[in-house]
């Protein structure tokens, strides 16, 4: 057994089954290996941040990790930015990064790099195989590391001499650490602010954006009169019928201000205390209104929903939580716009749907139109770093097979990983694709008024226009395997939406949808 076969059945005995590819000659020992183990699943992707995004995407949806395989550190470097999304997901991977052979880093090679650096800006777990007889235990290792409650990214980095290297041992799972329990002082003392009468709010984030979290702080809500709260960019989120309907708070600080004030307690389960996304001119950062008192209930590495479980017991004993009805909205008619193109799909949504949501500024009213559809998981943009959607679609996707997955894109964003519909095509995924198509960088039009820079200058509009020439996505998803279709209308989109899920295989979908600024 060689230092590449010892780590795939490490992995496979951990119970890594998928790993996303880009591999480069470092790698082929690797590559080779796969067909010795064949309960380790090779997706292939195009680029790198097709690889990462759909790992983050498998995880967030199975629970625990995928491997990827990157090509040194410039493969590693190309699927940064949607790594950065899943940290901040707090998404478990097991990243396998090629290198050099040891003997041969000396010569600086074309491909040479700090591939530690790269890792490390991750903040989380990196090693590096030394001999092929540690890459067993290495690979174990790093499982353990992505799964540590509330999950984080690992790199082995596997040099290739050490890959091909014989004396290779297969090592079994390494258990990881379980969550940590909120101690019962501090769930005493979050229950008494609760109980003191003066306004209160819950923000909850990570794992409370579950069912079982989600009736915990509804019934909170319902006892207390606290004011309940998701984090503007949650992991996971479940929402639809039968599920209680909490606001997420609003991305712009305005709408955030507006939701805390007057709020004189602020507690956090699972979630950070909420900042502005930028620095704006002459406004504050901090969102937690001025006087509020910040408490910690159960931060990422706790058992979040037990702790509201807990809480809830000794506030809202009695109390009920408030269930989403099923009362989709109807299908509306006439010319898209942003305000009907979200009842479409609040109307037509299948049982079960995950939806990958990076419609961007196109996608703000979609919470309110989907709060009463069958019941579904939202994957959104944790990090912030665009062109997640696809491949997180596409990871989701192979994480469920039996689940209808939809991709909710914008225009802009859909151009950095597009290369994502090619990997659906090839393994034939359930990914329904509709790009909302305003021809322009929407959101940074409204970032750009934002921080009072002047929008007046034609250089300056013609950076934030994406349309001369204006892009042909019915073309481009057809280039690559996947079947597409144009919409103009809401009917159009609704009966092209209804054919695109009922078909099995990735369809796109091309909604003109006009900017909402």
């Amino acid at each position: 057994m060689n230092g590449a076969q010892s780590l795939l059945r490490t992995l496979v005995d951990a119970g890594v089954d998928v790993c996303f590819t880009n591999p480069g000659t470092s790698e082929m020992h690797f590559v080779a290996a796969l067909d010795g183990v064949p309960e380790l699943r090779g997706v292939l992707g195009l680029a790198e941040g097709v690889v990462t995004g759909a790992a983050d995407g498998y995880a967030r949806i199975a629970g625990t990790p995928a491997a990827t395989l990157l090509h040194l550190g410039p493969g590693l470097g190309n699927g940064l930015a949607n790594l950065h999304n899943a940290r901040r997901a707090c998404t478990p991977i097991v990243n396998v990064v090629g290198d050099h052979a040891t003997y041969h880093k000396a010569y600086d090679a074309p491909l040479e790099s700090d591939i530690e650096a790269v890792a490390g800006s991750l903040n989380g777990w990196v090693r590096r195989s030394e001999h092929p007889a540690d890459v067993g235990a290495d690979a174990a290792a790093a499982v353990a590391a992505a799964m540590d409650t509330p999950g984080r990214i690992a790199t082995l980095i596997l040099p290739a001499d050490v890959s091909w290297g014989e004396s290779g041992v297969a090592v079994d799972p390494v258990p990881p650490r379980t969550p940590r329990a909120t101690p019962d002082a501090t769930l005493d003392a979050v229950a008494e602010v609760l109980r003191s009468g003066e306004p209160a709010a819950l923000l909850i984030g990570g794992g409370a954006c579950r069912e079982r979290g989600l009736l915990a702080t509804s019934r909170i809500a319902n006892a207390t009169g606290a004011r309940t709260l998701v984090e503007t960019f949650p992991a996971r989120l479940e929402r639809g019928t039968g599920l209680p309907a909490i606001d997420r708070l609003g991305y712009l600080a305005e709408q955030a201000a507006y939701q805390l004030d007057g709020v004189k307690h602020l507690i956090l389960a699972g979630a950070r205390s909420p900042a502005t996304f930028f620095a704006y001119p002459d406004k504050p950062s901090d969102l937690v209104p001025e006087g509020a008192q910040v408490h910690t209930l159960a931060d990422r590495e706790h058992d979040v929903a037990a702790a509201l479980e807990a809480v809830a017991e000794r506030v809202a004993a009695d109390a009920k939580p408030t269930l989403s009805p099923a009362r989709p909205p109807a299908v509306p008619s006439g010319e898209l716009t942003p305000q009907n193109w979200v009842e479409v799909i609040g109307a037509l949504l299948p049982e079960g749907a995950i939806i990958a949501d990076e419609a961007n500024t196109s996608g703000l009213l979609l919470p309110a139109a989907t709060a009463n559809s069958p019941r579904h998981d939202i994957l959104t943009l944790t990090g912030g770093a665009i062109g997640q959607g696809m491949p997180v679609a596409t990871g989701a996707a192979i994480a469920a097979p039996g689940r209808p997955v939809i991709n909710l894109e914008a225009d802009g964003s859909a151009m950095y990983t597009l290369s994502a519909l090619w990997t659906q095509a090839r393994e034939n995924l359930d990914v329904t694709t509709v790009i909302l198509n305003n021809n322009a960088y929407a959101i940074l039009r409204m970032e750009m008024q934002r921080v009072g820079a002047d929008l007046s200058g034609p250089t300056a509009k013609s950076l934030l226009d994406l349309s001369s020439p204006e892009m042909d996505f019915v073309k481009m998803s057809e280039g690559m395997g996947v079947p597409a279709t144009r919409a103009t209308t809401c009917e159009e989109l609704a009966e092209q939406f209804a054919r695109a899920v009922a078909e099995p295989g990735p369809h796109l979908i091309d909604a003109a949808v006009p900017p909402l600024l």
